[in-house]
């Protein structure tokens, strides 16, 4: 048996008996990062923090994470894995919506590759004081990221409620027990 033919088995079960598990963690995983910028956001618009003393929930006593590119591109990475290995368990209406969604995080995910070379590099765009990602230079990160983590969430969310509740047809070329009963 080889590793390609092992690691191709578990992205199958993935997508079979275990999808249902995995996009439950996933969605946790993705709505504990939406909630930690909706929490920034707060803290900037709500309680008239300045924008370096609003860090979210996890940045006010762990305030490296907020300023950590590593993290913001690990986070990234690891959303844009999570839509491609989870992607082959949807089918129809559910895998457009799944694959928007993807498109989405791709971009995404080299504006956080460019910030994180930037970082590493000391060369930040334009000559700019900070790392800044190309949308940025138009609309400012904090709102960027908001935007950015809406606009792959949304039609995330449609997925997995067409998923859910699939047509019959699609029903029939679902591999994983995702579906609800009446669906």
């Amino acid at each position: 048996m080889t590793v390609q033919t092992v690691s191709h088995g578990r992205l199958a079960a993935l997508n079979a008996r275990h999808h249902k598990a995995a996009l439950t963690v996933y969605l946790m995983v993705v709505i504990a990062h939406w909630a930690e910028h909706v929490f920034q956001a707060a803290q900037v618009y709500a309680l008239g923090w300045s924008l370096e003393e609003a860090r979210g929930l996890l940045g006010v006593p762990f305030p490296w994470l907020v300023s950590s590119e590593w993290l913001h591109y690990g986070y990234a990475l690891l959303m844009l894995i999570g839509l491609f290995m989870l992607r082959p368990g949807f089918v129809g209406r559910a895998r457009l919506w799944w694959d928007v969604s993807l498109g989405i995080q791709i971009w995404h995910h080299l504006e956080h590759l460019l910030l994180l070379i930037q970082a590493l590099t000391g060369n930040n765009l334009l000559g700019r004081p900070a790392p800044t990602s190309l949308l940025q230079l138009v609309v400012p990160r904090l709102e960027l990221h908001l935007f950015y983590n809406a606009l792959v969430f949304a039609p995330m969310v449609v997925a997995m409620i067409l998923h859910r509740r699939p047509r019959s047809g699609e029903r029939a070329l679902m591999r994983c027990a995702c579906a609800t009963a009446s669906g």
